[in-house]
């Protein structure tokens, strides 16, 4: 879910936006089918590789984000856009973690491999954080015809670099660290994303499914940090609770809200999905609520809980796949590429 799921999406969006940030036209035709087979690769590798050496299925896994950091880092400094060089990094880190929980496999080191996951975790939520403060004030001051909310620079410093610390703390292991100090800063990254959520005025986009459906699933990234601190603080019972609120929530929500948004775009649609869209975007809020909900407060139930989660995400991506599907497959209506 995370190296293969998680990364086709961060891919699949950072290489589409670089080229709107920048200008320069990002990779197609042979490049970009290479690019796909290597992800390709690495699932084929994960699913049917027990039989062959250890090192080529790492090799063939990691390959993909490679790559993606690659042709993420050309355009950005050829363009000399200094600023986006940001997720270069946080490309190689995804990597490097992936590398980290093979290694974890291979020597047998189940802490190392749930670390390298744990901290792959907080990788790809710094990415929502970051992205999320260009694009949901951005979406929301266009979609509604408002004044857009400007960040205020040391929220969003602090909202960052609590993350980051997490982010080293989860791949150190959190057992190996201070309690009161994870829930300081546990406490501190929901807050500072917190009121960052507040700012974006969430309430003026009930009527607008890819607004609000944006700002819910972001909703759940300090919600995700205040459920680790209720965790540090021994309220919450398990890890797993509080790691689900993000990636359930905060991740599964944003990238269908985003993929359902960035679609219509690319495919020279109108920004209004078809009604059924809206269904979706419950089925993914409401598979996190029950993901992180039941195991919490009714803990025999855990399984229950877990079993909903998956049939509403299954369900909620069901959808997409169905009313998106077709339409990737036609032209433009405007000719333009993709």
């Amino acid at each position: 879910m995370l190296f293969g799921f998680g990364s086709a999406i961060v891919g699949g969006f950072l290489l589409t936006a670089v080229q709107n940030w920048t200008g320069v036209p990002g990779i197609k035709g042979p490049l970009l089918a290479v690019l796909a087979g290597s992800w390709l690769l690495g699932r084929g590798l994960i699913a049917f590789g027990a039989s062959l050496p250890a090192v080529l299925v790492l090799i063939g896994d990691v390959l993909y984000l490679v790559m993606v950091a690659a042709a993420m880092a050309y355009p950005v400094i050829k363009a000399k856009m200094w600023r986006n060089l940001m997720f270069v990094p946080m490309l190689l880190m995804l990597a490097l973690l992936n590398v980290a929980s093979h290694v974890g496999i291979v020597r047998g080191d189940l802490g190392l491999s749930m670390s390298a996951i744990h901290g792959a975790v907080f990788v790809i939520t710094l990415m929502i954080v970051i992205i999320g403060g260009r694009v949901v004030p951005f979406f929301t001051a266009n979609g509604l015809g408002v004044p857009r909310v400007e960040a205020i620079r040391w929220v969003d410093a602090v909202s960052i670099i609590s993350l980051l610390i997490l982010l080293v703390s989860a791949f150190v292991g959190f057992s190996t660290l201070n309690a009161v100090f994870l829930a300081f800063v546990s406490l501190v990254a929901a807050l500072a994303n917190g009121y960052r959520f507040w700012r974006w005025q969430f309430w003026l986009c009930g009527k607008v499914p890819l607004l609000w459906s944006l700002h819910f699933a972001y909703a759940f990234v300090p919600f995700g940090f205040l459920t680790l601190f209720l965790y540090f603080i021994n309220v919450v019972p398990t890890l797993s609770i509080a790691l689900h609120a993000l990636t359930v929530g905060a991740i599964g929500g944003m990238i269908l809200s985003m993929i359902s948004r960035v679609s219509l775009g690319h495919m020279g649609r109108p920004l209004k999905p078809v009604k059924i869209m809206s269904l979706a975007f419950g089925l993914i809020l409401v598979s996190a609520i029950a993901r992180v909900v039941i195991p919490w407060l009714f803990p025999s139930f855990t399984n229950v809980g877990i079993a909903l989660a998956g049939v509403f995400w299954v369900l909620a991506y069901g959808i997409f796949c169905v009313v998106y599907g077709a339409d990737f497959w036609k032209p433009r209506p405007d000719g333009r590429p993709g």
